[in-house]
């Protein structure tokens, strides 16, 4: 065996090995998706389920038709969730996207608050949500916002603003500054240096950018449980309803988390061919 295919196979290994900490947990709650009540704390770990079930599943669209409607109070579906999450998601993510792209181009070229409103940007994200989610809420209660899909995704673009910015214009530095200038004494407006030519040279930055954004806001626990109610609560929210009096329905618990999953992953695969260039876009300078 060639020296060269024998390290790349011992690299993969070693690889393999590192990750299992990490994949094993997500494998773990994959299976529990698909166990049967019997198997959620079993005396000794059960890898693979022995009764495979989708009744987990079916109780987040039809509560009422699993054999689970005994011992469950469980009377809502996943469905509300599962549409304000994607609706507060998109939202938040294009949101602070459009802000933070415009502020970053303005930072990045025009220098635009000095050398202060750069940090001033990331101190507020250094900043604990909780110490800004209470005179937010108050705030909300005035203009009547809580609980309403407009306000969540206002928080969520306000929330992730600091991300867009120090993202978008590590890839805005790497863009010469040349490019303006050419595209300025061929006539061009700032703003259509902008739009026409230096933003379609960062879309793959956007594509990364947006997908951590994305995942950020999908997976926000502490925001929407203190501005929702009952109107707009999302995935992390619905998780509560299957905390019973008893115990915890883990098999449901597991199945609500595994369908979690998926939009990311999903939106993750859709914009793979943008992701290897966006992680690696400036890695090396000319």
């Amino acid at each position: 065996m060639p020296k060269k295919t024998a390290r790349r196979i011992v690299k993969f290994i070693i690889m393999g090995i590192l990750l299992v900490p990490f994949l094993f947990p997500i494998y773990w709650m994959v299976t529990t998706a698909f166990k049967p009540w019997e198997e959620w704390v079993p005396k000794e770990a059960i890898l693979f389920p022995h009764n495979p079930t989708w009744e987990n599943f079916i109780i987040l669209f039809h509560p009422e038709a699993t054999s689970y409607v005994s011992f469950t109070t469980v009377k809502e579906p996943i469905t509300k969730a599962l549409t304000n999450s994607i609706i507060l998601s998109v939202g938040g993510t294009l949101l602070a996207l459009f802000t933070g792209t415009l502020a970053a181009y303005a930072i990045s070229r025009f220098k635009a608050g000095g050398d202060i409103l750069p940090q001033l940007i990331l101190m507020f994200r250094m900043m604990p949500p909780i110490a800004a989610i209470i005179p937010i809420t108050i705030m909300y209660s005035a203009f009547r916002w809580v609980d309403t899909h407009i306000g969540l995704i206002a928080a969520y673009g306000l929330f992730n603003i600091p991300f867009v910015v120090w993202l978008m214009k590590s890839f805005f530095d790497d863009i010469p500054r040349e490019v303006d200038e050419a595209a300025l004494v061929d006539g061009w407006s700032y703003w259509g240096v902008f739009r026409r030519v230096v933003l379609p040279l960062t879309y793959t930055g956007m594509a990364v950018t947006a997908l951590f954004i994305y995942i950020l806001c999908w997976s926000d626990f502490l925001v929407a449980l203190t501005l929702t109610n009952v109107r707009c609560t999302t995935i992390p929210i619905f998780l509560s309803v299957y905390s019973q009096a008893y115990g915890e329905m883990y098999g449901p618990l597991a199945a609500v988390g595994t369908f979690g999953i998926l939009p990311p992953v999903i939106l993750g695969l859709a914009i793979q061919k943008y992701l290897v260039r966006g992680f690696t876009f400036g890695a090396i300078k000319r």
